[in-house]
């Protein structure tokens, strides 16, 4: 008898597990960490002397696709001069999906 309670409980353990590793993948990043895998790509690069994001994620359309994003913006500096880029960043993935030069900082 006190083998098919082992057995039971193993196995609603598994069922509980397998439901929260499932649910927790379809969850997106957090921001900050969007926005650390963006500096680190940028710092490959160059020098990063600032950086944003917003906290809150958006959906754009880029190429005839959908994504979940998060709109973010970095300062490098280049030769002495400072340029700025937004990037978008998937809320899901942390891949950078499309950056812009937006323009030189004064």
């Amino acid at each position: 008898m006190n083998w098919k309670k082992s057995l039971c409980a193993l196995g609603v353990g598994a069922a509980i597990g397998y439901t929260i590793k499932t649910h927790l993948t379809q969850l997106p990043i957090r921001p900050e960490q969007a926005l650390k895998l963006a500096k680190q790509m940028f710092k490959e690069k160059g020098a990063v002397s600032g950086s944003w994001i917003y906290m809150k994620p958006e959906k754009i359309e880029l190429h005839d696709l959908e994504y979940t994003i998060y709109r973010g913006g970095i300062t490098r500096t280049i030769n002495e001069v400072n340029t700025q880029y937004e990037f978008f960043v998937d809320a899901y993935t942390g891949t950078i999906v499309a950056t812009e030069e937006t323009s030189p900082a004064v």
